[in-house]
């Protein structure tokens, strides 16, 4: 079962991601309300994937991404945002984020992406060839609202 840490400051989206993760089939490992708990969670529980908000208390989801990435540069980290911003997102494509997802979310669009992360991570474990540096996932559009 892969391993989800779900970061965001507030808790009623806390809830909806690991409602969704879990009918995903996804084991929650943790949880984190800003971006400092983030990094040392993610030091100590090594997730399969993380779910990263933007604006939060103490540290951003930006600095965070960056500490996680420079950390483990295979670290998978999507971000779920309220912020529909174009260059924020892609700022968070280009510090290593795998994707992004505008909140309020479609859980469909959720599940899709917990479904690909989860090929994913499996075929790297089953493949040693697989790459290393996580990309983003095929047929994703660099430009927010670019897929769905």
């Amino acid at each position: 079962m892969c391993r989800l840490l779900i970061v965001d400051d507030a808790m009623i989206m806390r809830r909806l991601i690991r409602d969704v993760a879990a009918e995903a089939g996804w084991e929650v490992a943790g949880e984190a309300g800003n971006g400092a708990e983030a990094v040392a969670l993610y030091e100590s529980l090594r997730p399969d994937l993380v779910t990263m908000d933007l604006v939060m208390p103490v540290m951003d989801g930006n600095e965070a991404l960056r500490r996680i990435r420079s950390a483990d540069p295979e670290a998978r980290v999507v971000v779920i945002t309220a912020l529909d911003q174009k260059q924020t997102l892609l700022n968070s494509i280009r510090d290593g984020a795998m994707d992004f997802i505008v909140k309020p979310f479609d859980r469909d669009r959720v599940v899709s992406l917990l479904n690909k992360v989860r090929a994913r991570v499996e075929a790297q474990s089953t493949s040693a060839s697989a790459t290393k540096a996580p990309a983003r996932l095929e047929g994703e559009s660099e430009v927010p609202g670019g897929h769905d």
